[in-house]
């Protein structure tokens, strides 16, 4: 990756909520704490399903008290406004999807964009820009969407349908320091998510940021010594996003790696 900031065109799935329900009835339905949202607030969340697994992954805004503005992984738009309206009854909001074309900058921490929106984990190094209005800095190159891959590996985020599934659960994602509250009320899913936590329970496997050799795929095996330990989901040159079992010491999957 050349190292200097980029910006690239990324398709999002973008859910609008709006009426006066709509800040209660998501604060009800996902992981994160909506309730306590100001207008500009951004928080990473997820939607559950009631058993605990993954519909979807999403990153919230609250545009004002009654509107707020969810976005998703292109082809996961539908499935969450389906899985939001399954439990709306008697809700005053409206929910609505568009497909939307951003602006994603990446690689910088100094650079201030007019309405840019964190993004990833919010630590100042990626941000997204929705309005076509707003004039990116002249500092700001058009990147490539391998640079793009690989600055996702190395914030260790993943993608529905590639790094995680409908099939995973929270704690097999590597995002719920960034996505779950559990200072907040009930909300479908919750359980298995506060009973592992409270037991400190390990799932089976989760999303690690591992080292690979040049001509790794994404499906191909993790091996550690020899042994099958996991198969990799994105991989970018010599590094990658890898689902690694349980017992596998990794003592940190966002800054560990594993010896290969």
């Amino acid at each position: 990756m050349n190292g200097s900031p980029f910006w690239l065109a990324v398709e999002r799935d973008v859910v609008t909520v709006t009426g006066s329900d709509a800040k209660s009835y998501l604060h009800s339905q996902l992981s994160q704490d909506i309730a306590s949202m100001q207008p500009g607030d951004v928080r990473a969340s997820l939607l559950l399903q009631p058993t605990g697994k993954i519909d979807s992954l999403l990153r919230v805004i609250c545009a004002s008290a009654d509107r707020f503005v969810l976005d998703c992984d292109s082809g996961f738009g539908e499935s969450t406004v389906a899985r939001l309206n399954r439990f709306k009854i008697r809700v005053n909001a409206d929910i609505e999807l568009q497909t939307q074309t951003w602006r994603a900058v990446r690689g910088t921490t100094q650079i201030h964009i007019d309405g840019a929106i964190p993004a990833w984990r919010q630590d100042g190094t990626a941000v997204d820009v929705f309005s076509p209005n707003v004039t990116l800095p002249s500092t700001l190159r058009e990147g490539t969407e391998s640079e793009f891959v690989e600055s996702r590996i190395r914030a260790c985020w993943p993608v529905m349908g590639i790094d995680i599934t409908t099939a995973m659960i929270p704690a097999e994602s590597g995002v719920v320091d960034d996505a779950v509250s559990f200072t907040k009320g009930c909300y479908p899913g919750q359980e298995l998510v506060e009973r592992m936590d409270s037991r400190g329970s390990m799932a089976k496997q989760r999303l690690c940021r591992v080292n690979c050799v040049p001509g790794t795929k994404p499906q191909d095996e993790v091996l550690v010594n020899g042994e099958v330990v996991g198969h990799y989901t994105t991989v970018a040159n010599t590094i990658a996003l890898a689902l690694i079992k349980r017992g596998v010491d990794v003592t940190d999957p966002f800054t560990q790696t594993l010896p290969l």
